[in-house]
């Protein structure tokens, strides 16, 4: 099954306490792209300035992913966020962030992306991502990512987009501030009531938690000794969560549970290297090989 992505393609500059990066290329639409095309076709929709040039557009040579979606406005400069992490890696603080031309992005899906049989509205307006649902046709999956600030500044649009999804994939941090609720577990029970199928709740170095129905399904991260960069690892999460999904070619519980493992498994590479640079390195065959460890770490059952 083919994926549509929404959101940005940004340049970066982070700084953490084992190094630093002045200008990489970042995004949501970048890191979900790379990390989904490892399983699957993958179309992103999104826009750039013209400082996003030939060189930089090769993130996205050699895998399957069409980028005829992605518009470059003459004149104009890409999205750029800068920011820095401490000891704590789950929290990045904001230096600096320029909208650029993703300030005026009005996301327009080709006619061959319309029936993409996956959607994945990235970390976008409310608004955006409704235009985006109104424009695809008949999607047997659509998931939904976002960030605090939506859920401050336009609760209400927030809201109405989550009825609409089947998949809500969030951190645990916007997971409480959605419910006012501390407890995790009931926090996603509260959100379900909303409307998705499957609440997916990111919690960084501590894994991921899954909930369904009556179900519960919990997953701890890849363990690793060398983090350097975690900007991007839950992009690359949902990435490798939707791939999988997508390759599958079905989606049920069972499924989305090994989709979250294999999702775990690709932000555990992410946070290896600055930007994306670890994550353009690694191929289906280090997926597996890291799932074997995984296994062997959890007991997870063949």
């Amino acid at each position: 099954m083919s994926i549509v992505v929404i959101g940005s393609v940004a340049f970066d500059a982070i700084e953490s306490p084992f190094g630093k990066s002045e200008k990489t290329i970042g995004g949501a639409a970048t890191y979900f792209s790379v990390a989904a095309s490892i399983f699957a076709p993958v179309r992103v929709v999104a826009v750039i300035g013209d400082d996003f040039g030939n060189e930089e557009m090769k993130v996205f040579e050699g895998r399957n992913i069409d980028t005829s979606g992605i518009v470059r406005i003459d004149g104009g400069r890409t999205f750029f966020w800068s920011g820095e992490y401490g000891f704590d890696l789950n929290v990045a603080q904001t230096r600096e962030t320029q909208l650029n031309v993703f300030a005026d992005f009005r996301p327009d899906l080709p006619e061959s992306f319309r029936d993409s049989e996956m959607v994945f509205l990235a970390n976008i307006a409310p608004e955006l991502q409704l235009e985006v649902l109104e424009q695809v046709r008949d999607p047997k999956l659509v998931a939904l990512d976002t960030m605090n600030y939506w859920i401050d500044s336009a609760r209400d649009g927030l809201e109405e987009v989550i009825a609409k999804v089947d998949l809500l994939v969030i951190n645990e941090g916007e997971a409480r501030q959605l419910t006012d609720e501390p407890n995790l577990v009931k926090a996603s029970r509260k959100l379900l009531s909303r409307g998705p199928r499957w609440i997916v709740i990111k919690r960084g170095e501590y894994g991921a938690l899954m909930a369904t129905g009556d179900d519960i399904f919990a997953a701890p991260a890849y363990p690793l000794e060398q983090v350097f960069d975690p900007t991007g690892a839950g992009d690359s999460f949902a990435g490798g969560l939707m791939g999988w999904l997508a390759a599958a070619k079905e989606v049920n519980d069972d499924q989305l549970r090994q989709a979250i493992v294999y999702g775990s498994i690709m932000a555990s590479y992410t946070v290896e290297k600055f930007g994306l640079d670890r994550l353009r390195e690694i191929t289906r065959d280090d997926l597996d090989s890291r799932l074997a460890m995984f296994r062997k770490v959890t007991w997870l059952p063949e």
